[in-house]
């Protein structure tokens, strides 16, 4: 990112440098609103003669504003006398519990970005210095850590492609002159005067009177965002580090001791990581707190659990598992008619069979009934190459199983007979290893 200060002119050159920089070379969608600062960045980028066939304006259609319909054909129209491709997204835009007008907004645009960004692609949005300097300091009034306060990356993933901002050094007042130099008509918003909205309030009534009493205000704010991004970078890098030392792929699951031979600001960090990995959204301070001084303290058997965005965290046997609460096993018996094709299990994966040269004996599946039940209490098994019967509890805790995954496993029964445990294990009874067709299950979890 070039010094801020350093004198740039908006133009198709800059632009073609910038995606230059980046390798920007397949499709570039853009985010076309029909504001002045998007309708800048289309015109510009076509008038990149290498560009025209690449690229395809994109105007998400919230359905919150009476004229959206009107903003739709005027998008269009203006794609069409550039030559560029067009197409409009529907959203449904509408907040969810816990969910600001803004968020709600800002979330459905990006699911749609995402949908139709193909992999190695890009999308180009057009938010300015002005843009940056409002986003960082709504971050700083919610109490952000570094990530918040670092503002917008000018290139960051975005679904298999990327999003870039070739627009974030730049001024407003660039892009008004620009749009004048090329006599360019575009659509305004009305909400973008509605004081209900945190960010219209900041922009119009509190930024003019820091300016006026702090020169080069948006400069500073923009450094200082800079540096918070370069030091969010190293702790993640430190934290990824560590991580990787206490991460279990098959389970996704974090060593508690591991994890506290850190100090504790950096434990914090590498939970961050772990969420990262795992693709969730990134936990609150009070939800951090709840994990190292609740959950992780707790006695040695006990199960509490912590909330968290749909999840609950949960640990056992010294290790912290992240666990989707928002679907429930149904644990309904099944009888599987035709062990030759899938057998789907609601809400908990499915179930095949696939040939092997020890496993259960193929005869038993095809002469008898098969059925699908669950654990109801009491029930034991005899393996092969071991002495006795075995309950279930006592297999479940030799194999580390946690005790919320038990009650899901699916048993395989034969005849009446308990014949199998999910994928684990298989009894004596119908185990076999001579050269006649054997087949072993497949527990295939649902995400």
């Amino acid at each position: 990112m070039r010094a801020l200060g350093f004198a740039m002119k908006l133009d198709a050159a800059f632009l073609y440098q910038f995606l230059h920089s980046y390798t920007a070379t397949g499709t570039l969608f853009v985010g076309y609103s029909g504001g002045v600062d998007s309708h800048v960045l289309l015109h510009c980028l076509a008038n990149i003669p290498q560009l025209q066939d690449k690229i395809t304006a994109v105007y998400v259609h919230h359905g919150l504003q009476s004229c959206a319909d009107d903003w739709a054909e005027h998008c269009s129209a203006v794609a069409r006398d550039l030559g560029v491709h067009y197409q409009t997204l529907y959203v449904d835009a509408q907040p969810k519990k816990r969910e600001s007008p803004e968020e709600a907004a800002r979330n459905a645009r990006y699911q749609a970005f995402q949908s139709v960004l193909p992999k190695a692609d890009c999308l180009l949005l057009a938010q300015h210095r002005q843009d940056q300097v409002e986003t960082v300091l709504l971050q700083l009034f919610r109490g952000a850590g570094l990530k918040g306060l670092s503002g917008m990356p000018a290139s960051a993933v975005l679904g298999e492609g990327r999003v870039l901002r070739p627009f974030l050094e730049l001024t407003q007042e660039d892009i008004l002159s620009y749009a004048s130099e090329h006599n360019l008509h575009w659509v305004e918003d009305p909400s973008n005067q509605s004081y209900q909205y945190d960010r219209n309030y900041l922009r119009h009534e509190i930024l003019p009177l820091l300016e006026k009493r702090w020169l080069g205000l948006d400069k500073a704010v923009v450094r200082a965002s800079q540096h918070c991004a370069e030091a969010h970078t190293s702790l993640s890098k430190i934290a990824k580090k560590s991580l990787q030392s206490l991460y279990q792929s098959n389970t996704q699951s974090i060593s508690i001791k591991g994890l506290l031979l850190n100090e504790p600001v950096m434990q914090q960090w590498v939970i961050r990581e772990w969420f990262t990995e795992l693709g969730l959204k990134m936990p609150s301070q009070k939800v951090l707190e709840n994990i190292l001084y609740e959950l992780i303290s707790a006695r040695e058997g006990a199960n509490p659990k912590i909330l968290h965005d749909g999840q609950s965290i949960q640990r056992y046997q010294g290790r912290l598992y992240v666990l989707l609460n928002n679907k429930q096993a149904e644990l309904i018996n099944l009888e599987w008619k035709d062990i030759r094709l899938p057998l789907l299990l609601k809400n908990n994966g499915c179930l095949s069979f696939l040939a092997e040269d020890k496993g259960l004996a193929l005869q038993a599946l095809s002469s008898f009934n098969v059925e699908i039940r669950y654990r109801q209490g009491g029930e034991k098994i005899a393996l092969a190459h071991r002495e006795g019967r075995h309950s279930l509890k006592k297999l479940y805790q030799e194999a580390n199983i946690p005790p919320w995954q038990r009650e899901s496993m699916p048993l395989i029964y034969i005849d009446g007979k308990l014949a199998a445990i999910a994928d684990r294990w298989v009894s004596a009874e119908f185990y076999t290893e001579k050269a006649e067709s054997c087949m072993q299950i497949i527990w295939q979890q649902s995400p």
